[in-house]
């Protein structure tokens, strides 16, 4: 009875080894797939027979488990700014009809509805933000650009400028006109300013120097209906600082623009005390911003490391859009595989916690890269020969013990 049972432990073997090998096979036709985990088998005994004398023989061995190996893979760069990889733990959050799965594998784009989908139409979860801000809502929901194709224009409220001043000028002969500003100005710099619906006006500064260390400043905006122009002085220190303006930097200056827009628009006009200076060299301006725009279109995105899908618009202004939900198990060797790169959740791995990469140690979320599959190719192939030569093995058992079968047989004769 005992030969006959060592057949059995041989099938066993050839069995548990045959299986071994279909993982590694797997493995390696996986070496190029996307966010690809390999899987590893291990073994375990059967239950022993119990002889005499508390003495156990084995009866083979089984496949205890295959494990997913959880391991960060290297990373590829791409030319895709929605292609994502993660540096840590957390795993994509995707969903359609039938339910929610998750996955490494990160190579995303945006479908003919504007919605982030993976190559097989499964949604990318993510979060709103909050007006303004790169602070989640709260509320995890598929990525959704159909309302941010366009941004609406900005009034300018502020206006900046640093500036120096040529402290050899000498004031001009004519007393200042705003009918001939040029004649009667020492230097002058244009800048565009907008209305409250993205109508843009050309806004000139002129420069008067009144006398040592003092200066007129003049703004004037020739389609304004009133409050053109501004005006003000600039007082200098003799070190050539400006330590001076009228109206103060935080006054509002109400200018009126035709076709329905905000009337009085306020509009404060900062000159840089401090840093606006009067040198003997030739007046420049070296810096001159304001605040508002026009109407943006949409061009492209970008996914910044803690996965803000940030809008870029034509008018040069970005916007946080959305945020990548991540999701974190407590066992993560316990997810199924499902096919198509992604897990489902089991009663092992646990429920996900739902986070993003945003709190600390999630881990970042690199754009323009995607994960690489964590096989070793050449450990497999270790691991290929040494499974080889257990099946090779468990097969001598198994003809062995055949050999010794026939020699019962032969007993006979």
């Amino acid at each position: 009875m005992s030969v006959t049972s060592a057949l059995y432990t041989g099938i066993s073997g050839l069995s548990a080894n045959g299986e071994a090998m279909s993982v590694i096979g797997n493995n390696i036709a996986n070496i190029n797939t996307t966010g690809f985990k390999q899987g590893r088998m291990l073994f375990s005994d059967l239950l022993s027979s119990n002889l005499s004398g508390n003495s156990q023989v084995g009866r083979g061995v089984q496949i205890q488990t295959v494990q997913n190996q959880f391991t960060q893979g290297s990373f590829e760069s791409t030319e895709n700014a929605t292609d994502m990889a993660i540096q840590g733990d957390a795993f994509f959050v995707l969903q359609d009809t039938a339910g929610r799965y998750y996955s490494r594998a990160g190579a995303f784009n945006f479908d003919k509805d504007k919605i982030l989908v993976n190559p097989e139409g499964y949604q990318v979860m993510g979060y709103g933000m909050l007006p303004g801000t790169t602070t989640s809502n709260g509320v995890l929901g598929p990525i959704d650009l159909t309302n941010f194709s366009t941004t609406p224009p900005r009034m300018t409220t502020t206006v900046q400028m640093i500036a120096n001043l040529d402290s050899t000028q000498t004031t001009p002969l004519l007393a200042w006109d705003p009918l001939n500003p040029i004649a009667t100005s020492n230097y002058s710099s244009s800048m565009t300013i907008y209305d409250s619906q993205g109508n843009s006006h050309t806004a000139t500064t002129y420069f008067r120097k009144t006398a040592a260390n003092a200066w007129d400043w003049h703004v004037i905006v020739p389609d304004a209906t009133a409050g053109s122009p501004v005006d003000g002085t600039l007082t200098f220190n003799a070190a050539g600082a400006l330590t001076g303006q009228t109206p103060l930097a935080a006054t509002p200056a109400p200018i009126t623009f035709p076709g329905g827009v905000t009337p009085a628009q306020p509009v404060t006009f900062d000159f840089g005390v401090g840093a606006t200076t009067q040198y003997a060299s030739p007046s420049i301006v070296t810096s001159q911003t304001q605040d508002g725009y026009y109407q943006g279109i949409l061009t492209k995105v970008k996914v910044d490391d803690q996965g803000h899908v940030i809008g870029i618009y034509s008018n040069g202004q970005q916007q946080a859009l959305a945020q990548v939900g991540l999701a974190r198990f407590s066992a993560a060797t316990g997810l199924s595989k499902i096919g198509g790169n992604l897990f489902e959740e089991t009663l092992v791995s646990g429920q996900p916690q739902l986070t993003d990469a945003s709190t600390p140690g999630v881990g970042k979320i690199l754009s323009n890269s995607l994960e690489q599959s964590n096989v070793d190719m050449a450990a497999q192939f270790v691991k290929m020969i040494t499974t080889q030569r257990g099946y090779s093995a468990n097969s001598k058992t198994i003809t062995t013990t055949d050999e010794m079968l026939q020699e019962l047989i032969n007993l006979k004769r």
